[in-house]
């Protein structure tokens, strides 16, 4: 008995299941009835199709001004790149306009102030405050960030500075996801402040500069006095003669400061 309606299941299963397959291929005008869609139909938007949600009707939409999709070639001029060609370097920042409403790129104080800023953010971690290779990171067993003030880096050109912070170099990773390409050139202005503040020269500074130095130097120490000569063996020591004592004037006294000389009344006091 129990067996009578385990083969009349399984007939059933095989007539649905024979019923179900026999319609694969058949063309209809109703809706296909499907078990398992395989998510053949989603609520997106293709290609080249019209679309109601946005203002203009269409359902693709332009790229964003100053992106670059990854299967497009980038840019190959030196203000990109930090070459002139692809065998040799540039050097000098690459001034220009405005660009998408930003700051004019050229060197002056408020890109400087900017470039200061970026570094400070990016780079200063690891090359510290004064580019020496002595950041926060140097503490905690990180060593081998670059000095700026190698002969070495003094002599790379700004191109090769520039393309070290896009792609990286030996153990730093590459910036190029995260800082502006007018930014990298920024932070390219202000290291080469830095080296040449760590590597300047007096005849770098101005007249008035140099007058101003000559101020502020410490005079040098006065030479020592000459040791008295001995007295002559027997001859009786003369005693010192006493200092005389101040005359002291009647009515007003001068002080000699080292600003300056200024007098007073005694009668005021």
């Amino acid at each position: 008995m129990k067996m009578r309606y385990f083969f009349l299941a399984l007939a059933l299963a095989v007539i649905a299941v024979v019923s179900i397959a026999g319609f694969r291929g058949q063309h209809s005008t109703k809706p296909p009835f499907e078990i398992f869609p395989d998510m053949n139909y989603q609520d997106k938007v293709k290609d080249q199709q019209p679309s109601a949600f946005f203002a203009d009707g269409a359902a693709s939409r332009a790229p964003i001004p100053g992106t670059v999709a990854e299967e497009m070639p980038a840019q190959g001029d030196y203000w990109s790149t930090g070459k002139w060609d692809e065998a040799h370097w540039g050097d000098g920042i690459p001034v220009h306009d405005a660009v998408d409403g930003g700051r004019p790129l050229q060197i002056d104080a408020a890109n400087m102030a900017r470039g200061r800023e970026r570094y400070t953010i990016s780079c200063e971690v690891c090359h510290g405050a004064a580019g020496d290779g002595k950041g926060i990171t140097s503490k905690y067993g990180l060593n081998g960030a670059a000095s700026y003030h190698t002969d070495q880096l003094r002599q790379e050109t700004d191109g090769q500075l520039f393309d070290t912070i896009t792609n990286g170099k030996g153990q730093m990773m590459g910036y190029n996801y995260n800082i502006t390409i007018d930014d990298r050139w920024r932070i390219v202005m202000y290291i080469r402040a830095l080296q040449r503040s760590q590597n300047a020269m007096l005849a770098d500074s101005t007249t008035e500069e140099q007058a101003q130095l000559d101020k502020t130097k410490t005079p040098p120490p006065a030479p020592a006095a000459a040791p008295a000569a001995p007295a002559p063996v027997g001859a009786p020591a003369e005693p010192a003669p006493a200092p005389a004592a101040p005359a002291k004037p009647t009515g007003s006294a001068s002080i000699e400061k080292q600003t300056g000389k200024f007098s007073f009344n005694e009668n005021q006091f």
